[in-house]
């Protein structure tokens, strides 16, 4: 025999409450906590899509801040440059690079968000011009995904009496408010990080003069970027070793290539 319990929900990131009822086989001996408890923890989804904007953002920064100011330091110490200058090196590369990330997503960000805001000026223009066309192309998406040609003509009109603009938005041309562009949130996250990052292998290089320099900012940068990797994996939902490995190949890339450049071309300071 099935039975129903009714729940309600609060979506505290995105403010707003799921309303629903969950199906359950009656089974006497199991009480019906159980049964909800069970049933409720199967199905609680965490989607992590909204944390892209910020996320993408922020582990560039912090990747940036630790392999560009770890191979700056490297690369100038590889030269057999002073131990003051090293420092100098690496304090210039913190703060030219923090003011670029910042710039820098800002201006690449905001051209996302005026090229989203031009599309969805055209197709409130559409809208307002083509009402009927619109709706019939809407109901051909959801037909490609599947609904009957009358269930997809209902769901359009449906949607669109909701929120036309919203609707093709979505479904037509990819826009939606979780993954919106955000130049400003952007440019902090990325700044901010970078400073983080390039903070850690220019603290070591302060801690650590003289012929050790070189392998002990090489060796705690790449654990910096393991670490990294791996919570990066971890807010995004991926694997964890994956992550690690892979920030770890391309930093260390970076650095070595930099050695080899400064030894190449070092003079004596």
């Amino acid at each position: 025999m099935n039975r129903y319990i009714s729940y309600l929900i609060h979506n505290g990131e995105n403010s707003h409450y799921t309303r629903g009822r969950i199906p359950i086989k009656f089974e006497p001996s199991r009480s019906p906590f159980c049964f909800f408890a069970s049933y409720f923890m199967s199905y609680n989804e965490h989607h992590r899509a909204h944390r892209v904007g910020w996320l993408r953002a922020a582990v560039l920064g912090a990747n940036d801040g630790i392999v560009s100011t770890a191979s700056l330091i490297i690369g100038v110490a590889a030269a057999s440059a002073a131990h003051d200058n090293i420092l100098l090196a690496g304090i210039a590369g913190l703060v030219a690079g923090a003011m670029s990330m910042a710039a820098g997503e800002y201006v690449s960000v905001s051209s996302q968000s005026d090229t989203e805001n031009a599309d969805l000026e055209l197709e409130r223009i559409a809208l307002e011009e083509n009402y009927e066309t619109e709706k019939e192309e809407l109901a051909e998406i959801y037909e490609g995904r599947g609904l009957e040609p009358a269930l997809a003509i209902q769901v359009a009109e449906q949607l669109m009496a909701h929120d036309a603009l919203a609707a093709h938005a979505r479904d037509e041309i990819g826009i939606s408010h979780v993954i919106t562009a955000r130049p400003i949130q952007a440019a902090f996250s990325s700044a901010g990080t970078f400073v983080v990052g390039a903070a850690l292998p220019l603290l070591v290089a302060w801690m650590t003069p003289g012929p050790r320099l070189i392998p002990v900012v090489a060796a705690s940068s790449l654990v910096f970027l393991a670490l990294l990797g791996g919570f990066a994996a971890r807010a995004g939902g991926a694997s964890i070793g994956l992550g690690s490995v892979r920030v770890l190949f391309w930093g260390a890339f970076a650095m070595a290539l930099t050695a080899g450049v400064g030894r190449l071309f070092g003079v004596v300071a």
